[in-house]
């Protein structure tokens, strides 16, 4: 069966990119700069970049080239039943990211609308969970449907499934040639506007001012590590996927350090107009830039109308560019996580792409209602701590040990990947993935394991924000540990006559 494939490298690198850029890139990373100090934050970055990120990213692109399937499909060619099980794991991880990423998506596509009159009024955060999201008192009830959430839920997945039907050249390929220079112009008109505004430079100083005593505090270097991982969509099953479709003749090497700096410029960017417009709020509210600075939902769906609310002139603009460039940021990274399933789906089975994308994706936005109810909010909360958490983090250093310690492929792939790649591959490649990345994934797990087990949150129940036993338990552990479970089991099954086979290169 012959294989999709990217009509052309610069294709594979706006989506590639377009995976890496998400909500994250503009609601996360100032803020996780601005904490852990400033400019100085730029030094542990870099050096996370590096060390962790960009050699987990050629790891990936070379594994996905390698072996040339999504991610189980990879790594049970890779080494048979004992590996095929950390694909699934991926990909289920990903499958619960897309069913909550989704309803994100969802409301930065109704602020879009918003933004055109400021329909949010004055008191921004009674609108977003009175008005908007309906909020229920009690985590755990769903309540009723809430129908401003639900229909645009129903337009990102039919944008984003419509995308793969169309398949990776002429629907992921073409649409990121769209969203990504879109979303780029987008971005730098607000920034040049931010940084024009009164107070802007007061909030650019707050970002920008390096605490150089705060690298020498091992946190921020675990907070540097955690923030490249996360951003860069590694440990997803997105870029061994991805890179599944790249012609047999692409330079690995330089395709990774392609994205993972332009995904760190991006967040450059970002950081400087969101804290741009942040001095201005300050200045506009006569107090410090540290009371006004904030990440997550809180500051893209509260704070930002604020500061749109109090703009000098052509208020409705500069809010629907603002969520337009967030729903773009969205839907880039949606189809991505979107496609590990799809694509493994199809694999597994022998199906078609058509019907792939019609039950994995189909299923994926069925249960992504459950985050449409009155109730949805408290869903997507918890979800999100734990799968994010327990998920991703330890996909990823499961990964790097499997490969390099216990299946011991990565003089392999290094040879793989030299063997076509401008930038050659040396020990510091191997030690980066080998040392470097398990000791400070290892110490990030051991640190969330010890929160949790020792019950150090500070509230009644000792729960993630306070939440229930019981919701604590049927909402965030079983669903980062069915991840796992799910992924055993499906990697049980055989696979479809037309992908079993596969002679390695030797």
């Amino acid at each position: 069966m012959e294989r999709s494939q990217w009509g052309t490298r610069a294709g594979f690198i706006m989506a590639a990119v377009g995976s890496a850029i998400g909500l994250g890139n503009i609601w996360r990373f100032p803020y996780v700069a601005y904490e852990n100090g400033g400019g100085a934050f730029f030094i542990p970055y870099l050096f996370a970049l590096l060390t962790a990120g960009i050699p987990i990213l050629i790891l990936e692109f070379t594994i996905g080239h390698r072996y040339r399937g999504s991610a189980p499909l990879s790594f049970f060619r890779m080494s048979g039943k004992k590996a095929e099980w950390l694909g699934w794991w991926a990909v289920l991880v990903s499958f619960v990211i897309s069913v909550y990423y989704a309803v994100i998506i969802a409301w930065a596509m109704r602020y879009t609308i918003f933004a055109v009159n400021q329909a949010w009024g004055d008191d921004t955060q009674a609108f977003l969970f009175g008005d908007f999201l309906q909020l229920g008192d009690v985590p755990g009830q769903t309540g009723d449907i809430v129908w401003g959430v639900f229909i645009p839920l129903v337009l990102v997945w039919a944008i984003t499934l419509g995308i793969l039907l169309a398949g990776v050249k002429k629907g992921i390929e073409a649409a990121n040639r769209i969203f990504i220079p879109t979303l780029v112009v987008i971005f730098l008109i607000i920034v040049i506007r931010a940084v024009t505004l009164d107070g802007a430079m007061m909030g650019l100083n707050a970002f920008f001012e390096p605490n150089f005593d705060a690298i020498m505090d091992p946190s921020v270097w675990v907070a540097a590590y955690g923030h490249i991982f996360f951003s860069l969509s590694v440990a997803f099953a997105i870029m061994i996927t991805y890179s599944s479709y790249l012609p047999k003749k692409s330079d690995i090497t330089n395709n990774a350090f392609i994205t993972g700096f332009a995904n760190s410029s991006f967040e450059l960017l970002a950081g400087i107009g969101v804290f741009a417009v942040l001095g201005f709020m300050a200045a506009q509210s006569g107090v410090e830039v540290s009371e006004v600075a904030t990440a997550g939902v809180g500051l893209a769906f509260v704070v930002f109308p604020q500061i749109i609310n109090e703009f000098p002139g052509l208020n409705g603009l500069f809010g629907v560019l603002f969520f337009l460039s967030l729903t773009l940021a969205g839907l880039t990274s949606l189809m991505s996580i979107t496609e590990t399933y799809v694509a493994a789906i199809a694999e597994k089975f022998g199906t078609s792409r058509r019907k792939a994308v019609a039950f994995g994706g189909g299923l994926a936005a069925v249960i992504s209602i459950l985050f449409a109810t009155q109730g949805g909010l408290y869903f997507l909360d918890l979800a999100d701590y734990y799968i994010n958490q327990f998920g991703v983090a330890a996909v990823g250093l499961v990964e790097v040990v499997m490969v390099v310690w216990i299946l011991r492929k990565a003089d392999k792939l290094k040879t793989h990947a030299n063997a076509i790649s401008d930038i050659q591959l040396g020990g510091w490649w191997k030690f980066c993935l080998g040392v470097i990345t398990p000791i400070v994934l290892g110490y990030m797990m051991f640190g969330l394991l010890k929160l949790n087990i020792l019950k150090e949150f500070d509230n009644d129940t000792g729960n993630y924000e306070g939440y229930s036993d019981m919701f604590t338990l049927f909402g965030g552990v079983a669903v980062a540990a069915g991840a796992l479970i799910l992924g055993i089991l499906f990697s049980l099954g055989k696979w479809h006559k037309s992908h079993a086979e596969f002679e390695e290169e030797k």
